[in-house]
């Protein structure tokens, strides 16, 4: 008979196969008894995780025991890790510092005061935030200030002298920079401008 040279399919015998190939459905595949593998070894896996976090940009240590932290990584094994990638220079705090400082002042505008703060942000020790922040010339400080102020102007062509100069000073303060440096530097630069100051 023709029927007989037929492979039997491999549903019969079993009501759900034969349930789900009559509605086109696929059969279940069988379960891995087991689907993960071996556990991960946790060294391996905390060490990919800090190379992930340093691949593109640098990261303060605090950043990087932050992250292992949200990850579980245990304390003992983190502190380890970190040393370790201190000793052979990709996590170095004094050289994150002034990245961050020479990238964050001139590029931002931003003052020695947020500078800092930012720094604090991102778990810097105080003292070698301070080194960083002492490399910035004051001279230079100033010039950035200003610069700020001499393109905020552009904009500000009918805003008369009592309200420009509030604005441009809010604008320093946010900043970082120090009252008395603020209200110079819109002074001058409202007069430079021929703009008048405020009454």
């Amino acid at each position: 008979m023709e029927f007989e040279n037929r492979p039997t399919p491999e549903w019969v015998g079993d009501v759900d196969l034969g349930v789900r190939a009559w509605v086109g459905e696929a059969a279940p595949t069988p379960s891995d008894p087991v689907p993960d593998g071996p556990d991960a070894d946790p060294e391996a896996v905390a060490r990919k995780i800090l190379l992930d976090q340093l691949t593109g940009q640098a990261r303060s240590r605090s950043e990087l025991a932050g992250k292992l932290a949200a990850k579980g990584v245990p304390d003992d094994l983190a502190a380890r890790l970190l040393d370790r990638f201190e000793e052979v220079g990709l996590v170095d705090d004094e050289a994150f510092a002034r990245a961050w400082v020479s990238s964050r002042g001139p590029g931002k505008g931003l003052a020695r005061r947020a500078l800092a703060q930012e720094l604090r942000r991102k778990g810097v020790a105080d003292d070698v935030a301070r080194e960083a922040l002492d490399e910035i010339d004051p001279a230079e400080e100033e010039e950035t200030a200003r610069a700020l102020v001499r393109k905020k102007l552009r904009s500000m062509r009918g805003v008369d002298g009592d309200k420009a100069t509030r604005r441009l000073v809010g604008l320093l303060a946010r900043k970082g920079y120090s009252p008395g440096l603020a209200f110079a530097v819109v002074k001058d630069e409202l007069a430079s401008a021929g703009r008048p100051g405020p009454t």
